[in-house]
């Protein structure tokens, strides 16, 4: 059996950052490895993604995920997305096109940290339990006012470019990070986005063709898209879904 051409290293139990590199791999059909969703025996396992933070290799990632692509190490989400995309025809190929869809995937990456920190506003290493009266403070201001404003930003780019893809006149993995982040959206602050959504049709349209993609319906359908929970970026605490209009 022949080797994946892809290596990618991201924690085993959560989607997180990780599936957005995922999404991009399952569309663009590419053979690869989850490593830590190995067995520790095989090599897998949270230990793979700690021997690979505490490695030799000269650019030592920080953190996952990261992609291994022969002697090739890379870390961060977004850097990772640009070095794929134009290797499986998921981002135009002018240049102009491929920054135009970096910079918006840098500013989706924004809004995913803002997500993330509506549960852990002061702390990582601390518990949501600890820092609960300051979620909710965050919170309030993430749903009223942030996700309108992001998502509001998106949906013009959409309609500025033609209504049908967020760049380019062809599908992206833009297209496939938005729909990532519209799901967990919708999982962890469902009131939020029943009054948001109806704002954002276009991005609503692309979410649902995103998910009629055939390599993308398939994925889904698997046990290897790891289902939202009570861990990683996209969590549904009712208290912080606060219903502001």
């Amino acid at each position: 059996m022949n080797k994946p051409d892809y290596e990618l290293y991201y924690w085993p139990t959560i989607q997180g950052r990780g599936e957005f590199v995922r999404l991009l791999l399952e569309e663009a059909g590419a053979p690869y490895i989850d490593v830590a969703r190995l067995p520790v025996s095989e090599g897998g396992g949270a230990p793979a993604i700690m021997k690979l933070l505490g490695g030799g290799d000269s650019l030592l990632p920080f953190a996952p995920p990261v992609l291994k692509h022969g002697e090739l190490v890379l870390s961060q989400t977004s850097n990772i997305l640009l070095y794929l995309a134009p290797r499986h025809g998921l981002v135009p190929l002018d240049e102009p096109g491929r920054l135009a869809a970096n910079q918006l995937q840098l500013t989706l990456a924004d809004l995913v940290d803002e997500a993330h920190d509506t549960h852990h506003p002061i702390a990582s290493s601390l518990y949501y339990e600890d820092q609960k009266p300051e979620a909710l403070r965050r919170s309030a201001a993430f749903t009223r006012l942030r996700v309108p404003k992001f998502l509001g930003y998106f949906e013009r780019v959409l309609q500025n470019n033609g209504g049908v893809y967020l760049v380019g006149a062809a599908l992206s993995y833009v297209d496939l990070s938005m729909f990532q982040v519209l799901a967990g959206l919708v999982y962890a602050f469902p009131k939020t986005m029943a009054r948001v959504s109806p704002t954002v049709p276009g991005l609503t349209a692309l979410s649902d063709k995103v998910a009629s993609k055939p390599r993308i319906a398939a994925y889904l359908a698997s046990s290897r898209r790891v289902p939202f929970g009570d861990a990683g970026i996209f969590r549904h605490y009712p208290e912080l879904d606060v219903d502001v209009p």
